[in-house]
């Protein structure tokens, strides 16, 4: 029997959350606000926003196929992958296990909170298995990382792997699905009432074309949101993110064609690379970008720097020698990119 108790740390157990002005008067109509110590001029954006994001919540839910009370609003993914540290591990004592390479912000969370952070290699072809995953944990182990689509290889990881984690591992099994939709395969947020344990990630950065309002997205249990909401500082989205959200929110249309081209446009950038002579593998994808092996990508990617093209060079990166991950883009910026790689 999972309980969410025996994996939290103690001093969260114990935590007496923030009682916040908006909070406690939530249920009744109000007209004046005298509560916060707020100047009473400039309106709306002389007051705090909603701490919970009630709103954008309730459009999300609608959206994505959950319960309000299974969403966590941040700032940015990264603000959850921060708190799934800060909940659930014990500094200078407990440990995570990740798959290598992966998302650098997993590791660094690690570094900032003290917390071991072990790494299993992904085999030849960027994959995976439970069994490796698990054999890396021990007693101490409070978390494992699964980015899928994975960054940087753009593939995912075995979804029946993935499920054998949420069945198997004691501890919380949090799957980062911000490049899901562009994905065919189903999203593992559709699993969280099945799964305790479960946290899936999602974000407005991608799809959504909304990396600036920085808003991030977690779809977990209803104990585990309750414990983020505790943790989490008191106005951690802004009335302005919020805004733009629910605008976004309301033509969900609009982010579906942009999908849409954009894998059109990554099956157009794909096939053009494979016939570059300095393009030695263009690896699968399930992303909006891809992972390509090059000739000498350090000076490729110098050669684009001083055009004005900026890609990212993942050279150094474990399993990725000499490989440029790009972005796609619109389909002039994509032509300006392919343009120049041809007269390299």
């Amino acid at each position: 029997m999972f309980k969410l108790e025996e994996l939290l740390r103690e001093n969260i157990l114990r935590l007496q959350p923030y009682s916040s002005a908006r909070n406690e008067y939530s249920g009744h109509t109000a007209r004046v606000f005298l509560d916060a110590n707020e100047n009473p001029y400039n309106e709306p954006l002389n007051r705090y926003p909603d701490p919970l994001q009630t709103e954008v919540k309730a459009k999300i839910a609608a959206l994505k196929g959950v319960k309000t009370e299974q969403i966590f609003l941040g700032n940015g993914s990264d603000e959850a992958i921060d708190l799934c540290y800060r909940c659930f591990c014990e500094p200078c004592k407990d440990n995570v296990v990740a798959i290598e390479p992966t998302y650098g912000m997993y590791r660094v969370c690690a570094d900032i909170n003290d917390v071991e952070y072990r790494t299993v290699l992904l085999d030849d072809h960027y994959q995976t298995t439970a069994e490796k995953l698990l054999a890396a944990a021990d007693s101490h182990t409070k978390l494992i990382w699964i980015c899928s689509p994975n960054n940087p290889t753009g593939n995912n990881i075995r979804r029946e792997e993935v499920a054998k984690l949420t069945d198997t591992f004691s501890g919380i099994v949090v799957v980062d699905e911000a490049y899901s939709d562009f994905s065919p395969q189903v999203p593992f947020r559709t699993e969280i009432g099945k799964h305790p344990n479960l946290i899936v990630l999602n974000t407005f950065s991608k799809a959504w074309g909304m990396a600036a309002i920085r808003l991030g997205m977690a779809f977990a249990s209803r104990e585990i949101i309750e414990t983020f909401n505790k943790v989490k500082y008191p106005y951690n989205v802004s009335l302005l993110t919020q805004q733009k959200a629910l605008e976004a929110l309301a033509d969900p249309f609009a982010v579906d064609k942009w999908i849409r081209t954009l894998l059109l446009e990554r099956t157009r950038l794909i096939d053009a690379f494979r016939e570059l002579p300095i393009c030695e593998e263009v690896f699968p994808t399930d992303a909006n970008f891809f992972l390509a092996r090059m000739t000498d990508a350090q000076q490729i990617y110098d050669y684009l720097v001083a055009q004005g093209i900026i890609v990212r060079n993942r050279t150094r990166v474990a399993l990725c020698r000499n490989c440029l991950r790009v972005t796609v883009g619109s389909k002039g910026e994509n032509q300006e990119l392919l343009a120049a790689l041809r007269k390299y």
